[in-house]
């Protein structure tokens, strides 16, 4: 999960990538996923999109091959581009906003469940929800 919260901060999509093994799995919901190392990195380049990002986390399960978290995230959304794909996100409504109005800050709430082989994940599955951030809040216990 450090790597996981460094990687989103950072906005680096090798140092994503990296935290897998090169056949990984990254199930960013329950229908979509991304395969191997190009894949992946691809896919985290829309973090690039976000700007002032906050990532805290409290680990539930910590076991031998596999883990599960408790994640949390904040984000000044920084693009229409990113917008557009925020408010096409399945399950997600879209942001009561006119033409001109400000990009919103957004909160993203979700668990993992990453499953390891030696100390790169194989597979991961997040499950998540977003929406405007009115009122920043804390994951209580997580680590900053």
């Amino acid at each position: 999960m450090d790597g996981y919260k460094a990687a989103w901060e950072q906005r680096d999509e090798s140092m994503f990538a990296a935290l897998f093994a090169p056949d990984g799995r990254y199930h960013n919901t329950p229908f979509a996923v991304q395969r191997g190392t190009s894949q992946l990195a691809e896919y985290w380049k829309r973090v690039k999109l976000q700007e002032d990002i906050h990532v805290t986390y409290q680990v539930l399960v910590n076991e031998a091959g596999f883990g599960i978290a408790h994640w949390h995230v904040t984000y000044q959304v920084a693009s229409e581009e990113l917008f557009q794909i925020w408010a096409q996100s399945t399950g997600t409504n879209l942001v009561a906003r006119k033409p001109g109005d400000p990009l919103p800050r957004m909160v993203l709430d979700g668990v993992i469940h990453a499953t390891f082989s030696g100390d790169v994940c194989s597979e991961a599955r997040i499950w998540w929800h977003s929406m405007p951030d009115s009122a920043p809040a804390n994951l209580p216990g997580a680590e900053d």
